[in-house]
């Protein structure tokens, strides 16, 4: 009992130390500070410097979803997203050193302005001649549009806990999903010239534990704790906006629309590596499902065996063993193959006997492009007794074998991939434990642990 409530209360601890915000709670009113940066801010003003930064204008980057922000009773007006996106892409481009942008938001007021300047200046010296003339505004050579296209709420919630004699904790989560588009658009022909899209995940979370017990007679200790944490949704734009401006950069420069200051060889590792990420971006599907860029079609999988004996003893123990099989993939989720195992099965008082075991089988990968997957199988082969000779036998202690289980699968690499599982196999003869008893045969299960390796023709 100690033990347990040792380890509530040490998980208890770990419930707490999890969540760094839970240390930092506010307990007084803060001064203003220069606004947040994001992970993608610092590689934005990293990049190369261009050739020469071209001069841009944003008319208007604005929310196109026109969704307004949901409460759990009554209505709100307050729109589900923040309406400043034309100005955190201004800064993004701004921080960026790659583009010059003008103003043309506000336009109107601009050239209202300039033209008080101008009305004032006659007005005060009878006439222009002499006065120098207003600098002409500068034009931009490519126009960015686009804007906030989607705001999905709640694309995935969950949770878990636990609670014993009292004490517990648990979690809860939830996550929003935020799609922005950019495009960048020639103003000689109007031809667009590059499109990006990216999205990012807006996360909620909640923590808390409690503690209710009875100390003593009539003396009952009850403590609460907890944090919800939600990530600013405006960070989370201003995240995904820069993260769409660097990708134009790049994706620009591989374009050859525009280039670095130092030449083709900076373009080309610029290039690279960001081609490399965005291969991994995009093998990586809703909820962070991360997909696999290749199936081979062979492989051969070892592993480790405990055979648990279900015959006439009525006491059961873990045996041991190995196995091997050979699959071969018709497809990226059916698989044939061959496959055959050494059990080792204990049991009862004394008993213990080796057996080997071939079957053949059927496979089904469930997620064959996951990085963890479920993976279910069956098969039918023959189980066969090592110990007993022959003339030894009285009963015919070898038979068939039907097999039938479930693995579940994580793809190391490509290559390489790490299995736990657990079958069921059927024998047709009740002699197995060397024991005849009642009308049922015998059976076993058997617990596997191992390593698959892939090799052969990709057939993804």
């Amino acid at each position: 009992m100690k033990f347990y409530q040792s380890s509530l209360y040490l998980g208890f601890l770990f419930l707490l130390s999890s969540c760094g915000a839970y240390f930092n709670q506010p307990v007084a009113p803060s001064q203003s500070r220069i606004g947040e940066t994001t992970s993608k801010t610092e590689t934005l003003k990293n990049l190369p410097q261009p050739e020469e930064p071209v001069v841009v204008g944003v008319y208007n980057f604005k929310d196109q979803t026109g969704q307004y922000k949901s409460v759990e009773n009554g209505s709100t007006f307050s729109t589900a997203v923040p309406q400043g996106a034309t100005t955190m892409l201004i800064k993004a481009l701004e921080d960026s050193k790659w583009f010059t942008p003008i103003e043309r938001e506000n336009l109107s007021n601009l050239l209202n302005e300039r033209n008080i300047i101008r009305s004032t200046r006659q007005e005060y010296t009878g006439d222009n001649n002499g006065q120098p003339n207003l600098p002409p505004l500068l034009y931009a050579g490519i126009l960015l549009e686009g804007g906030i296209i989607s705001y999905d709420s709640n694309i995935i919630t969950g949770g878990y806990g636990a609670r014993y004699f009292g004490t517990g904790g648990s979690t809860q989560y939830r996550q929003d999903r935020i799609t922005i588009y950019l495009r960048a658009v020639s103003t000689s022909n109007g031809k667009i010239l590059k499109t990006v899209y990216v999205s990012k995940t807006i996360l909620s979370q909640a923590l808390d534990a409690s503690l209710f017990k009875y100390v003593k007679f009539q003396r009952l200790l009850e403590v609460e704790t907890g944090i919800t944490k939600n990530e600013p949704i405006q960070l989370a734009i201003q995240n995904a906006i820069e993260n769409a401006v660097e990708s134009l950069i790049i994706e620009g420069i591989e374009d050859n629309l525009w280039s670095t200051k130092d030449g083709d060889e900076t373009n080309e590792a610029l290039v690279s590596l960001y081609n490399e990420r965005k291969r991994e971006e995009e093998n990586t599907l809703l909820y962070n499902r991360k997909q696999a860029q290749s199936v081979m079609n062979h492989s051969i999988a070892i592993s480790g065996n405990g055979p648990v004996l279900n015959a006439d003893f009525s006491k059961k123990t873990l045996g041991g063993g190995a196995g091997i099989k050979y699959s071969y993939k018709a497809s990226p989720k059916f698989d044939i193959g061959l496959k055959g195992d050494y059990l080792y099965f204990t049991g009862g008082e004394s008993f213990n006997k080796s057996y080997v075991s071939s079957n053949f089988q059927i496979g089904y990968t469930i997620l064959p492009l996951d990085n963890l997957t479920p993976y279910i199988y069956g098969g039918v082969g023959g189980i066969f007794d090592l110990d007993s000779p022959e003339e030894e036998l009285t009963e015919d202690t070898s038979g068939l074998n039907l097999q039938y289980g479930i693995a579940l699968k994580y793809n190391i690499n490509p290559h390489l991939a790490f299995f736990v599982g657990a079958e069921n196999n059927h024998t047709n003869k009740d002699t197995i434990d060397n024991v005849v008893n009642g009308v049922r045969d015998d059976f076993y299960y058997n617990f596997n642990i191992g390593l698959e390796w892939r090799f052969g023709k990709n057939i993804k």
